[in-house]
C-alpha cells in the first residue's frame, strides 16, 4: 500500500492546480481521491487483473473528457500552460506502462497503448512503444501493420517499408502483411505523384533528357527520369505484388489484392497496368480454378465506375463469364462452380443496379441458367 499512497501524493500538484483554475470543485477532487485510491488497491491485490487497468485507464480518460470540455467552457486555453493540462494524459500512460509491465504477452493492451499515444499525439512515444511491442510479438502481423502505419504517417515510407520487410521474414505466408505491403507501396507512388504534380514534374512522360529535379526528401533512387517513369507505372508494386504471389499463391492472396487494387485512388491507366499483372500471375498460377475466371472476369470492375462505363464493364464481364462457362475446357464440377458464382454476381447487381440496366443483366443470367440445367 506504500507505493499506492506514494502514487497519490505525487499526484497533489495537479490536484491543487484543478482547484484553482476551478476546472473541478473541492469536493470533485475529493471524490477523485477517494476513486484513485479504489482502483490502486485493486491493482495492488496478490492477483491483479488486467481488467483492473482497464477499468482505472478509462476512468482516467473519463477525466481527461470532462476537463477538456470544462477548459473549453471556461476559456482557459488562452491562460499560461501548467501541470494540469497533460497531467490526466500522463495518468493514462503511466498506466499502460504498468499494465504491460504486468501483461507483457496480452496483445491487446499493447495495441490499445500505441494508440493512445497516437490519438494524444505522443508520435515518439507511440514509436517506442511500437518497437517494444514487436520484441516481445514478432510473429503478430497486426502489430507490425500499425507500426508501419505509425511510421508513414510520420512520413517515413523507408522505415514503414522496413518493418513490413522485417515483418514477412518472419510471417512470410500472411496474407495480413502482403496485402498491407502492396498498399503501402500503392499509398507510396500516389503520395510522390501529387508531389511531382505540386512541383510540375511530369513523370509520365519524363525522358532522359529531362533535368528536373525532385524534392531532397524524395528517395534516393526517385532522382532521375527513368526511376520516376518505373516508379509511376508501377514497378515497385508489380514487384512486392510477384514476390507475395511466390511466397503466397493461393485464391485468397489474388482476391485481396484485386479488392485493393480496384477500391485504392489510383490514376485509371495505372490501376489496369497493375490489374494486368496481377491477372498474368493468376492464369499462370491457378489455370483452372472457377474462382481464379470469376474473378479475372471481374477485375475491370472498379469501385470509380458509373454511368456507361460501368454499365460497359459489367457487360465485358458478363460476356466473359458465359464464355468461360460455355467452353468446353474445363471439368462439369468448375463449370458448375462458375455458373454458381455468375448467378451470385447477377442477384448482387440485380440490388445495386437501377431497373433499366437490371433488365439487361438478367436477360444475360438465363444463359447460365441454361448451361447447369
Amino acid at each position: 500500500m506504500e507505493r499506492a499512497h506514494y502514487i497519490q501524493e505525487r499526484s497533489l500538484p495537479e490536484l491543487k492546480d484543478f482547484i484553482e483554475k476551478k476546472i473541478f470543485s473541492k469536493d470533485e477532487v475529493r471524490q477523485i481521491v477517494k476513486k484513485r485510491a479504489n482502483f490502486e488497491a485493486a491493482l495492488v491485490r496478490r492477483i491483479a487483473r488486467k481488467s483492473d487497468y482497464l477499468k482505472y485507464i478509462a476512468y482516467e480518460m473519463g477525466l481527461e473528457a470532462l476537463r477538456r470540455k470544462r477548459v473549453k467552457r471556461l476559456n482557459l486555453k488562452d491562460g499560461p500552460p501548467s501541470i494540469s493540462d497533460y497531467a490526466l494524459i500522463r495518468k493514462q500512460f503511466f498506466l499502460f506502462e504498468r499494465a504491460v509491465a504486468k501483461f507483457k504477452n496480452d496483445l491487446g493492451l499493447w495495441v490499445q497503448y500505441i494508440q493512445l499515444a497516437k490519438k494524444e499525439g505522443a508520435k515518439g512515444l507511440a514509436s517506442r512503444i511500437c518497437a517494444r511491442a514487436l520484441q516481445l510479438h514478432p510473429t503478430s502481423p497486426p502489430l507490425f501493420i500499425l507500426a508501419s502505419a505509425h511510421e508513414l504517417d510520420q512520413f517515413s515510407p523507408s522505415a514503414a517499408r522496413s518493418l513490413l520487410q522485417r515483418g514477412l521474414r518472419i510471417n512470410n505466408t500472411s496474407l495480413e502483411l502482403w496485402t498491407e505491403y502492396v498498399k503501402m507501396e500503392l499509398t507510396y507512388v500516389e503520395t510522390l505523384r501529387r508531389r511531382w504534380a505540386v512541383l510540375g514534374i511530369d513523370a509520365a512522360s519524363a525522358t532522359s533528357k529531362g533535368k528536373a529535379k525532385l524534392d531532397p526528401a524524395a528517395e534516393p533512387d526517385d532522382e532521375n527520369d527513368d526511376s520516376r517513369q518505373q516508379v509511376m507505372q508501377g514497378a515497385i508494386v508489380k514487384a512486392v505484388m510477384a514476390s507475395a504471389i511466390k511466397a503466397l499463391p493461393t485464391m485468397e492472396l489474388f482476391t485481396s489484392l484485386q479488392s485493393l487494387l480496384t477500391s485504392f485512388p489510383i490514376p485509371a491507366d495505372l490501376r489496369t497496368s497493375l490489374l494486368d499483372s496481377l491477372h498474368a500471375h493468376l492464369t499462370q498460377h491457378l489455370p483452372n480454378s472457377a474462382a481464379a475466371r470469376y474473378l479475372h472476369a471481374t477485375r475491370q470492375l472498379t469501385d470509380d465506375l458509373e454511368g456507361d462505363e460501368l454499365v460497359d464493364a459489367i457487360s465485358r464481364a458478363n460476356d466473359e463469364l458465359v464464355q468461360s462457362i460455355s467452353a468446353s475446357s474445363g471439368s462439369d464440377s468448375m463449370r458448375r462452380e462458375l455458373a454458381e458464382s455468375y448467378a451470385s454476381w447477377v442477384e448482387e447487381l440485380c440490388m445495386k443496379l437501377d431497373e433499366e440496366n437490371i433488365v439487361c443483366v438478367i436477360s444475360r443470367a438465363f444463359v447460365a441458367v441454361k448451361l447447369m440445367t
